[in-house]
């Protein structure tokens, strides 16, 4: 479909997702790791301050994991929008100025190194590691199908879960649009804490970023953000001024003009 695909930026999203996929066979071979030694060294811990070893494996027990994971979805996505550091790793997945399942693949080489220190503490106070670990699957599975636009809408679903629809808004580069709907599976955190807006269908949606790569290499669309990071440290006065321009939101600088 020639309106949905444009296929060099295609070719460009497998190659970011391939490269995505080799990085995180390591880091999360790692992060598994870690969750186990974290769920064993607190063990002690946990049996002799809360009173137990762990929440073990009942099926409610699953269904509250997976809620905290989408939580934990929520506020990871949510600071990779608003800390300009975690952005320039992010950014990847927002340069497509197409949304189509290629988008679900364009993924971020460094995000896949950081994303799970935000759920470290799980397995600390008890969630079995294997759990966290599946909770974590299934969402990377759910956020893949967002990425269409042949899904209008999903009914009464719209309502509590996150939809195509609405993942749309989060890709847009309106301005009504920026910083919407970070959600994983739910949209009830979005909700929560004021991130939620519906699609207006009478308003023509642009995808993509407001200062996008302008290359299809993906060496340049990892590293671009960065790039731009570097060039306004090295322009900016004083040391808050560089602070900012590395942990403070995107678009922010020292003259207030963006």
């Amino acid at each position: 479909d020639k309106h949905l695909y444009y296929w060099n930026d295609f070719f460009a999203s497998v190659s970011m997702g391939a490269g995505a996929t080799i990085i995180a066979t390591f880091t999360k071979a790692i992060s598994i790791g870690v969750f186990f030694f974290l769920f064993e060294v607190f063990k002690p811990l946990r049996i002799e301050w809360l009173g137990y070893e762990s929440f073990g494996w009942a099926w409610y027990v699953w269904i509250i994991c997976q809620l905290l994971d989408d939580h934990n979805y929520y506020w990871y996505h949510r600071l990779s929008h608003t800390v300009r550091v975690l952005w320039a790793a992010h950014i990847v997945h927002h340069s497509s100025e197409y949304f189509n399942l290629g988008s679900g693949i364009r993924n971020g080489w460094v995000t896949v190194v950081y994303k799970e220190l935000f759920w470290l503490w799980m397995p600390i106070v008890g969630f079995e590691p294997i759990m966290v670990a599946t909770c974590l699957g299934i969402q990377a599975v759910w956020q893949f199908h967002l990425h269409t636009k042949s899904i209008p809408s999903m009914g009464f679903l719209e309502k509590f879960l996150n939809t195509p629809r609405q993942h749309r808004v989060h890709h847009a580069r309106n301005y009504e649009y920026l910083d919407k709907n970070h959600g994983g599976f739910l949209n009830i955190f979005d909700r929560l804490y004021g991130s939620y807006l519906d699609l207006d269908d009478h308003v023509e949606t642009k995808y993509g970023v407001l200062k996008p790569p302008k290359s299809f290499n993906p060496l340049v669309i990892v590293s671009h953000e960065y790039v731009n990071i570097w060039k306004d440290v090295k322009s900016a006065k004083t040391w808050k001024d560089r602070f900012m321009y590395v942990f403070g939101p995107p678009g922010w600088s020292a003259d207030g003009s963006t």
